[in-house]
């Protein structure tokens, strides 16, 4: 099957739905195209949108800290958002736009065919459980979900908190630095 995948200027004129209002830059997906596992944020935040590039800023430093405990480069991953714009005041995506951005998340999917799908959070990790017919679930359940496989069709999904949560919850430091780590063993 054959997809195609988006470009740069497709996404940065996308106006599917009201975030082109706001956005600096529709950012698009980062890394290795031929990559096993995908990372899969929320949204960029303020200082990704203005500088048009993934995981900067503390919760990038976080990430990469994560990664290289578990001796992975970002060379070798593939990183992408869910919704491609900034979020107002870093507030929850509405469900019209994770509708309008899916498209491009699902493009990339296709195209990319990672063997492991790393939801980062609650909303990357329910969109794909919509997408792939998995268990339901509220926000208040989603932590127990964080660091199980779920295997779906010819890959993995192995949802993980977002760095970002380190740097207000760092009591749970050490069960993310873990769940980071089986990512070289899946």
């Amino acid at each position: 099957m054959s997809f195609k995948m988006y470009t740069k200027k497709e996404l940065q004129n996308c106006k599917l739905c009201e975030l082109f209002e706001t956005r600096l830059n529709a950012l698009v997906g980062e890394g290795d195209i031929n990559a096993d596992i995908m990372l899969i944020a929320q949204a960029p935040g303020e200082l990704e949108d203005k500088e048009n590039e993934m995981f900067i800023g503390p919760s990038g430093i976080m990430l990469d800290k994560l990664l290289k405990n578990s001796q992975i480069s970002r060379d070798e991953i593939y990183m992408t958002n869910l919704i491609k714009c900034n979020l107002p005041q870093n507030r929850r995506p509405k469900q019209r736009e994770i509708k309008a951005c899916s498209t491009y998340l699902d493009m990339e999917i296709a195209e990319i065919d990672p063997q492991i799908l790393v939801p980062l959070g609650y909303y990357a990790t329910k969109y794909l459980f919509e997408k792939y017919s998995l268990n339901e679930f509220t926000k208040k359940e989603f932590p127990k979900f964080i660091g199980n496989i779920f295997l779906v069709e010819n890959r993995k999904i192995y949802p993980l908190s977002h760095p970002a949560s380190l740097l207000y919850h760092n009591e749970f430091i050490g069960k993310v630095y873990e769940n980071f780590s089986n990512l070289r063993k899946l």
